[in-house]
């Protein structure tokens, strides 16, 4: 009987607690500022949330699972139907979800695993770490130039560069956009190729129908504060294919060869009935490691944020898209000036941000600077050519073609945001200012 009452009022208590929170969240997040145009800063992305994440958060502390627990199981599943995947592995970050992705085509448990010195197909206008975890696994990077307007992997361009020691692609979907799958897919069943999708920018874009991060063998997204939705660090591995998808777990898990849950043992039933490697027969399963693996699990606390994100998902998406179609409707007057950005046919991207070349004469740092002086935030295509890049010019690598609409990224592209916080008067602002500039009244 005490134990009950003492339940009742624990519960009593939870609810009083978060119905504070939702106060608190009225009182000190939901006043916002006025718009002043000039004054108020137009990022080009950012958080948007209500007072559901603060509840999640606060009722996860509650609990105080603070490694990834039951909040994180229930996003995985819930991505994992979204996805029609074999399973959904969340990771600390979009860099860590390609690390361990890049890795798993590493792995021992495949019949024929990629090793030092094969190849991988990837763009050389990227993210650092779409890069990275293919340099840090001994692989060598072969780098496809990419179109100005999509800003993808010249898909066509693909075939060609492919060498005896081709094994993978992996490929960004650029600022959401999905790239020309139907050509890389016929080239990935023709060579017998691995395919991951970076699909970071890429939550919730088609491509003929077909969701970006459903082709390859394993995709991958970030939950940063800039992406689509956000549990402030996070990110994840979409799993395609049944093989990886222990492998994945593993890697992510220490590298660990047991796949019991955290706090739960011999959910295989023969704990100490196992033989590995040259461990003694009987070596506890808990502590017999099959990779080289990380720790690169979220917390609890960060997959209850995402849980609430996820609901406001496909609000999301539609207002990028939104917000894109009002950019480039009203910027088509400018297209002698600026290269507007394109979909490929068949393509529905949910934007991650708007992307423009400007024409010369035109300088870009004319038009960024008049932009960034009205407190329009602007940001370049990531790396540019990331071989130019300081970190990136000694590492192995072989270069398909000449990059020269990779270069010209690095010197005349730039974005401007399209995220759901953006309210209309921003957007119209934006476009006064793009008005301004060509009507030659910089100030």
């Amino acid at each position: 009987m005490m134990a009950l009452q003492t339940g009742i009022r624990a519960q009593k208590l939870r609810r009083s607690i978060l119905d504070q929170v939702r106060d608190y969240y009225r009182q000190a997040h939901g006043k916002k500022d006025p718009f002043i145009p000039g004054k108020t800063r137009v990022h080009y992305s950012g958080r948007v949330y209500d007072e559901e994440e603060l509840v999640r958060l606060v009722g996860a502390a509650l609990d105080f699972w603070l490694t990834l627990g039951p909040e994180g199981r229930l996003f995985e599943d819930k991505l994992k139907i979204f996805f029609n995947a074999r399973d959904f592995a969340l990771v600390n970050s979009g860099s860590s979800a390609n690390l361990v992705a890049a890795t798993a085509l590493t792995s021992p448990a495949l019949e024929n695993p990629l090793k030092p010195g094969d190849e991988v197909i990837t763009p050389a206008a990227t993210f650092p770490t779409t890069l990275a975890p293919i340099v840090q696994n001994g692989l060598v990077p072969v780098f496809v130039d990419a179109d100005i307007g999509t800003y993808n992997i010249q898909a066509d361009a693909i075939e060609n560069a492919l060498s005896d020691k081709t094994r993978a692609i992996l490929i960004p979907h650029t600022l959401g956009n999905p790239c020309r799958m139907d050509v890389i897919m016929r080239l990935v069943e023709k060579y017998g190729l691995f395919l991951i999708e970076d699909c970071c920018d890429a939550l919730g874009s088609t491509y003929k129908g077909k969701l970006a991060g459903s082709f390859g063998d394993m995709a991958t997204l970030s939950f940063f504060p800039a992406h689509h939705m956000t549990m402030g660090e996070g990110g994840g591995i979409v799993v395609n294919k049944s093989r990886f998808s222990k492998i994945v777990k593993s890697i992510r898990d220490w590298g660990r060869d047991c796949w019991c849950e955290p706090g739960k043992s011999n959910t295989c039933g023969k704990r100490f009935q196992w033989q590995s490697g040259a461990l003694p027969a009987g070596y506890d399963h808990k502590y017999i490691y099959s990779h080289i693996g990380y720790n690169v699990k979220p917390t609890d606390l960060q997959a209850a944020i995402g849980l609430a994100q996820w609901e406001k998902a496909p609000e999301f998406i539609q207002k990028r898209k939104n917000n894109f179609k009002r950019y480039r409707d009203a910027l088509k007057i400018f297209d002698k000036r600026l290269i507007l950005p394109r979909q490929e046919e068949g393509a529905d991207a949910s934007w991650f941000a708007f992307p423009l070349t400007v024409q010369p004469p035109l300088k870009r740092g004319e038009l960024v600077q008049f932009l960034e002086s009205r407190q329009i935030e602007t940001r370049m295509l990531f790396g540019g050519n990331i071989l130019r890049q300081p970190a990136y010019q000694q590492i192995a690598h072989r270069v398909h073609g000449d990059l020269k609409q990779t270069d010209r990224i690095m010197n005349d592209t730039f974005f401007i945001g399209v995220y759901p916080g953006l309210t209309p008067a921003m957007i119209n602002y934006v476009l006064d200012c793009f008005n301004d500039f060509f009507a030659g009244g910089k100030k």
